[in-house]
């Protein structure tokens, strides 16, 4: 992991919080996705909305594959989420974004959790996991 994964990664983290801070857990992912947006804009990040994530079917591009929440600087994928609990299927989904993207962090992000920190994912692709976010 680069130094500029993970600066971003610690920003994405704190606004993060931040959002979920400001407007608890709950609400429809697509107000969480629209009010991180203004957060990691404020904090001087691109982000890209509803990515698409195409997939490569025996050499031919498919656009039809899959859409990111969020893509912060070209480098980091967000998956949002307003559920109880993350479930495996959440880990396979960006896991897979991942590889399909070529992009080595990306995170899960739960505001459906009553205590944010608990809803934070920190998935990297093909490197050792670095926790010490937490």
């Amino acid at each position: 992991m680069n130094n500029q994964e993970d600066a971003i990664g610690k920003v994405i983290v704190d606004r993060a919080v931040k959002v979920h801070r400001e407007l608890g857990p709950g609400l429809f992912e697509r107000v969480y996705e629209a009010a991180l947006t203004y957060e990691l804009n404020a904090a001087g990040l691109t982000v890209e909305r509803q990515v698409a994530i195409p997939v490569a079917y025996r050499g031919v591009s498919l656009e039809e594959g899959f859409r990111a929440d969020m893509l912060i600087n070209d480098l980091v994928i967000i998956e949002l989420k307003s559920v109880e609990e993350v479930s495996g299927v959440h880990h396979k989904q960006i896991q897979t974004y991942l590889k399909l993207a070529k992009k080595r962090l990306g995170y899960i992000i739960n505001f459906g959790q009553s205590l944010m920190k608990s809803g934070i994912v920190r998935v990297v692709n093909g490197l050792p996991d670095d926790m010490s976010w937490r």
